[in-house]
């Protein structure tokens, strides 16, 4: 069996990942800083850890770890070991129909145009990070549901859900990147539409979220499914973004046979759903008979989340720009403080779940940094 000869970040975040623990919880299932596990995330196989958390990281594998934990992390760690080689629970099958709901936001700060939308909007109740919105209908052509949610603090963010019923991920990769231009497009035109007079910046990026719902896997096929999901670049060629093709199917099955995954993907859910959560997305399946989380929690952490992303690139890019950044006071540093604090703080209320999902999110969006740094950005502009 293959073996850690030296844990860099990359091994510790891996194990992390079979494990399924949160940031906080592997930090205390370790005995170390919080930190330290963020840093172990933030610089991979560039960071070697001392001595004596080698130790301890060797013994959390072999004493905390259950037999299937194991094998997942060697599967993972060697890609040269043989899906033979693994237990009968691991087993992958032949891919097969499954059925996916993609959730794409589209964030867009568009300054004073938010208080005439705002205006024609239906109140919406505030989502974890306290943001007064409303939504208007976006009539998308093809999605099943689309909105335009539109923040107090200048933001859009352009809600579409899109049911899917796939052969293999890789049809869902090629929809993703070969719709995402054509959606900024759209949605700049739309938000344009219903703020005349004004010239509101469109989308610049596009960030996805999956609900699996039925499929053909369970384990470490799931498992991979989900990774897959969440990082979808892997199963195509984009060297011509207008022009992006599949790599081939045998790719596909091949990150299923070798259990494929990103190392720096966080793992959350609880019982039997399963969650995952990526710098370019996240992926979830839920199971209903659970108490479980549901997809109506990642989307309002996600609309919140990718308005505060908006706002914070807006102010960051005044500052690139060599300006002081200006806001209405009501939106400046302590706005942006108070969002920081109902985003990261624990609630007394919430599950373990939810706690796991969130921390999951923002880790691996940065938000939290990002929101500090222009929160310090505003303060000291100031006068």
């Amino acid at each position: 069996m293959v073996t850690v000869e030296q844990w860099t970040g990359r091994e510790a975040v891996l194990l992390q990942s079979v494990m399924r623990l949160s940031n906080r919880d592997f930090a205390s299932t370790l005995g170390v800083a919080f930190g330290t596990v963020m840093k172990w995330r933030r610089q991979g196989a560039e960071l070697v850890p001392l001595p004596a958390t080698q130790q301890i990281l060797d013994a959390a594998l072999r004493e905390r770890c259950t037999d299937e934990e194991q094998q997942a992390f060697y599967a993972r760690l060697s890609p040269t070991v043989p899906a033979q080689a693994l237990a009968t629970d691991f087993s992958v099958p032949a891919l097969g129909p499954c059925t996916v709901v993609s959730h794409k936001f589209l964030p867009a700060y568009i300054g004073d145009a938010a208080t005439t939308l705002s205006g024609a909007g239906e109140h919406r109740p505030a989502g974890p990070g306290g943001l007064e919105q409303r939504t208007l209908p976006a009539g998308h052509p093809t999605a099943e549901v689309s909105r335009v949610h539109v923040f107090a603090c200048g933001v859009a963010v352009v809600h579409l859900e899109e049911h899917h019923r796939l052969e293999a991920l890789t049809d869902l990769a090629l929809w993703r990147y070969r719709t995402y231009l054509a959606d900024r497009a759209w949605a700049a035109e739309r938000l344009a539409g219903l703020s005349p007079g004004k010239q509101p910046t469109g989308p610049e990026y596009v960030l996805s979220a999956y609900e699996l719902r039925d499929n053909p896997w369970n384990g470490r096929g799931l498992e991979t499914a989900l990774q897959l999901l969440t990082t979808p670049s892997v199963l195509v060629d984009r060297t011509n973004p207008d022009d992006v093709v599949s790599l081939g199917p045998d790719v596909e099955q091949a990150k299923f046979a070798g259990g494929w995954a990103h190392p720096e993907a966080i793992q959350f859910g609880g019982g039997v759903s399963l969650g995952l959560a990526g710098w370019s997305g996240v992926a979830y399946h839920p199971q209903p008979d659970e108490r479980a989380l549901t997809m109506d929690d990642i989307v309002a952490l996600e609309l919140d989340a990718q308005a505060l992303w908006a706002l914070s690139s807006h102010v960051l890019a005044m500052v690139e720009a060599g300006q002081d950044p200006v806001m209405p006071r009501e939106y400046g540093w302590r706005y942006l403080r108070g969002a920081y604090s109902r985003l990261t703080a624990a609630r007394p209320v919430e599950t373990a779940q939810h706690r796991a999902m969130r921390e999951a999110i923002l880790a691996t969006s940065e938000l939290p940094d990002r929101l500090r740094s222009a929160q310090d950005a505003l303060r000291d502009s100031s006068p």
